[in-house]
This record gives structure tokens, C-alpha cells and sequence, in this order.
């Protein structure tokens, strides 16, 4: 396919690299309007054209090694690292390498992309990768009884309008092309559940509330509908009421008085029934924490009822909120209180073989959530992890070798290749040779306005800067 000796292959990209600076000095000012938009629609071409490059140096890397041998869970996940993109960027371009990528087959014979007439498009440029998107998701679609010959035609078709059309147009014209395939839809499947089903919460917003929606089966409204004749009528479960009537009938009295909207009135049902089947005692533990309300905030927030506090899930609660939890009658919450000024939790845990559940409250009050750099998740669903000595090599389980970790991430630690060790009461993950970049070694995103100045403590040459 071209050349494949290395010292070829620095030297022609030592000359595109030279080439590239060349071009990102010139001055275009002098250039007239139609010279200009010349330029823009070659760049274009040329943009588009080293995607399939892209895809080639994937297919190859991927014959070379297997994500977890490089120390990462997937492909997407090595470029995610080592390209510093997001997560559905680097899938996308993994997903397209699979398809316009060259292939081998089992006997290590060279087979062509998957898309043959697509990969070819877009290494002219003539098409770009919104072009590819709804092409593969034409595919995607498409139901498994079309025929080879009938696919390849599609391909053609689906090309040839992508050379001339732009995505959207290309997206109506793949529409009519599915429905002349298959005029009456998907066939339903009764053994399979609704698909459909789902129920969504968005992200907490600055005043605390956050925005639920989603579609329920007829089963799931069931059970809602009785639930909500009961608790959400006028007069139950009012957080106005000085004693809120949460069985049997409200009073006159409180029917009379209660001012919420319908949709009020369920939300507060909801709530009701968070609470029930919290201090029912029927959820056990998660991840060695007991399901329940558990949070962290400092001494003084407490005293002044002010400020926010933390949960283990994540959840910022107003402090004033959490009193009232916890004067709750029957309610089971647990607070993790620090000192204003160390922030260091004043009970912990004692050690054994795996973390007590005293020691992943304190793991949760100093970390939060997973300690690898840029891991969103919360205590919640993270396991305690060993830092600096292995519990089979004889770590011991003291809080100070213990650390928060999500399940993947806990994994990379023990057979991915990256290395954990406690530093200034931070842990620092090290990742495998051929994912070190020399990105940050701490997660900055549980504690955001911490901003440590750890490097000169690194003697490994480690870099803990988030702005590095």
C-alpha cells in the first residue's frame, strides 16, 4: 500500500509537519474572495482525506497489540487518552475505523474496509465524516433479511448522493431509501421488553432541583397510579404541614389548606417513597456502603445551618436539607463531619483484609469519588482500592493505603498496568508507558478548588498541575 520503512515514513512526515508550519504563516489578506474560498474547499478535501489515513494507523496499531495489553479497558479508551478527545469523538472514530479501515482475515490474508465504496469516498475527501455518520447509521438500521447484493447497491446509491449532497439532505434521502427497503417497520418482538422504557435524570443544577423524564411501561404507570391516589391526594404528604399525614385520611383541615399544584403533590409522593424503601432496612449494602443517605460537610456549615453538603452518590444537598433528614423519625442517614480548617476526618476506620464500612465513610469523606484522573464517578460506585502495596502482597488495609476506585479503573490497577501510589494523602495513578502523556496524575474533578502544588514533592517526575 506504500511504504513501510520507518525512516521513510519519519522522513515524509517530518516533511508534511514542515509543510503544515509553512502554511500556518502565510498571510491570505492579499488573496481575493475567490482564491479564498478555493483554499477553504482543498483544505476541506484534505481534512476529509486524512481521516481514512487515520483509520489505516488504527487497523495497523490494532494488529500490533489489544487495548488492555497497551492499559486500557478498549480502543476508545486509548484514544481518548493519549488524544486528550472525549469519549464519544473517540468512539466515533474507532466505529469508522472498523468499517473503512482495512481488515485480516483469520489466516492474516488482507481484506479491504467493510464499506469499500465509502472508504474510498472519503480518501479522495469527497465526503465527510457527517456524510459517514448517516451512512452508518442507514446500517444500523437496515433489517438483517436485505440480501448482499441489495446491501451493496445501497452503498453505491448512498455515495453517490454524499459526493453532491450535504448531510442532511443525505439524511432525508437515506430515510426514503430504508422505507422502499422496509415499508412496514421493524416487526415486534413480544419476548423482548419496551425498549422504549426509560427514565432519565439530568444534571444537578446550581439551585439544587434537577429535570426527570422518560417514558414508563403500562406496568410501572400500575404502580404509580395507586400509589399517587394515596399519597399524592390533597392533604398527604404535605412538607407544609407541621405534621404531615403520611397514612391513613388527611384532615379536613389540611385538605383545605394544601396549596400544591397536582404535579407538586406527586413529587412529593416520590420522595415519600424514596424515603419508605430507604429505612425499610431491605436494601443491604452497595459497594460496602449501606444504601442510604450518606454525607459530608465541615463543622462550621453544621453550626450556621448554611452551605451545601455532599453525598455519596454525588448529590449536593443543602445543608439545612440534610438537618431536617436527619431529624427525620426513622430515618437512617450518616455524616461524615471534618474540621474547617484540615479537613481531615475526625473517626477512622481500622484496618483488615477488605475496607469496614467506618473506613469507606472516611475513604468517601476524603476522596468523594474515583481517584483517577477525570473519573466522574461518586463513592457510590466505587470499591476501596490498596494504593501503594497490594492487600496479596501484603498491604496492610489502613485507611492511608486505601483509596476510592470505580470497578474499571480498579481492575486497570491490578492487571491493566497502572500503578497507584499515596502521596501528600492524594493518590497518584501512573499510567502504562504507551498511555503516559504527562497528564495529571490526581483527579481534580471531586475536589475542584484544590489546586495543590505537588510537583516539586514528585521526584519521579510525575505532574499533578491542572493546568499542565
Amino acid at each position: 500500500m506504500g511504504l513501510t520503512d520507518p525512516a521513510a515514513i519519519e522522513q515524509a512526515y517530518a516533511a508534511y509537519e514542515a509543510a503544515a508550519a509553512t502554511i500556518a504563516s502565510l498571510d491570505y489578506t492579499g488573496l481575493d474572495a475567490r482564491t479564498l474560498l478555493e483554499l477553504q474547499s482543498r483544505r476541506e478535501t484534505l481534512k476529509c482525506a486524512a481521516e481514512a489515513v487515520d483509520h489505516r494507523i488504527l487497523a495497523a496499531a490494532q494488529t500490533q497489540a489489544t487495548a488492555k495489553d497497551i492499559g486500557a479497558k478498549d480502543w476508545p479508551e486509548v484514544l481518548h487518552i493519549r488524544l486528550r478527545i472525549s469519549r464519544e469523538e473517540a468512539r466515533r472514530r474507532v466505529r469508522d475505523g472498523d468499517h473503512l479501515g482495512p481488515r485480516s482475515a483469520i489466516t492474516g490474508e488482507p481484506l479491504g474496509p467493510v464499506w469499500e465504496l465509502v472508504a474510498a469516498a472519503l480518501a479522495e475527501g469527497a465526503i465527510n465524516i457527517e456524510h459517514v455518520a448517516v451512512i452508518t447509521n442507514f446500517f444500523a438500521k437496515v433489517p438483517l433479511w436485505v440480501d448482499p447484493a441489495t446491501l451493496a447497491q445501497c452503498e453505491r446509491d448512498l455515495v453517490s448522493w454524499a459526493r453532491y449532497k450535504s448531510p442532511e439532505d443525505l439524511r432525508a434521502a437515506a430515510k426514503e431509501l430504508l422505507y422502499r427497503l422496509d415499508q412496514d417497520g421493524p416487526e415486534p418482538d413480544d419476548s423482548e421488553p419496551d425498549p422504549k422504557r426509560a427514565i432519565r435524570m439530568g444534571k444537578q443544577k446550581s439551585d439544587g432541583t434537577s429535570e426527570v423524564s422518560g417514558t414508563i411501561d403500562a406496568e410501572t404507570r400500575a404502580y404509580w397510579d395507586a400509589i399517587n391516589d394515596k399519597w399524592a391526594a390533597p392533604g398527604m404528604c404535605n412538607p407544609a404541614d407541621p405534621v404531615p399525614c403520611l397514612s391513613g385520611t388527611p384532615t379536613q383541615e389540611q385538605i383545605d389548606n394544601d396549596t400544591r399544584t397536582v404535579a407538586q403533590r406527586q413529587h412529593d409522593a416520590y420522595r415519600m417513597v424514596g424515603r419508605m424503601v430507604l429505612t425499610s432496612g431491605m436494601l443491604g449494602e452497595h459497594n460496602g456502603f449501606p444504601v442510604a443517605v450518606i454525607a459530608t460537610c465541615t463543622v462550621t456549615d453544621l453550626h450556621k445551618r448554611t452551605g451545601t453538603a455532599l453525598t455519596h452518590t454525588g448529590t449536593n444537598l443543602p445543608v439545612k436539607d440534610l438537618v431536617q433528614m436527619a431529624a427525620t423519625t426513622g430515618a437512617d442517614h450518616y455524616l461524615a463531619v471534618f474540621d474547617d480548617h484540615t479537613e481531615q476526618p475526625l473517626y477512622l476506620g481500622r484496618a483488615r483484609r477488605t475496607a469496614t464500612v467506618a473506613q469507606r465513610f472516611a475513604l468517601f469523606a476524603r476522596d468523594r469519588g474515583c481517584t483517577k484522573p477525570h473519573c466522574t464517578a461518586p463513592a457510590s460506585r466505587c470499591q476501596a482500592h490498596h494504593v501503594n502495596t497490594n492487600w496479596r502482597d501484603d498491604g496492610p488495609t489502613d485507611i492511608t493505603n486505601l483509596t476510592l476506585a470505580c470497578g474499571p479503573h480498579n481492575r486497570l490497577a491490578d492487571t491493566g498496568g497502572w500503578t497507584t501510589t499515596m502521596k501528600n494523602g492524594r493518590t497518584h495513578w501512573t499510567p502504562p508507558p504507551l498511555l503516559d502523556v504527562g497528564q495529571p496524575r490526581t483527579n481534580h474533578y471531586h475536589h475542584p478548588t484544590l489546586y495543590p502544588t505537588e510537583t516539586g514533592d514528585d521526584t519521579d517526575g510525575e505532574i499533578d498541575s491542572p493546568g499542565r
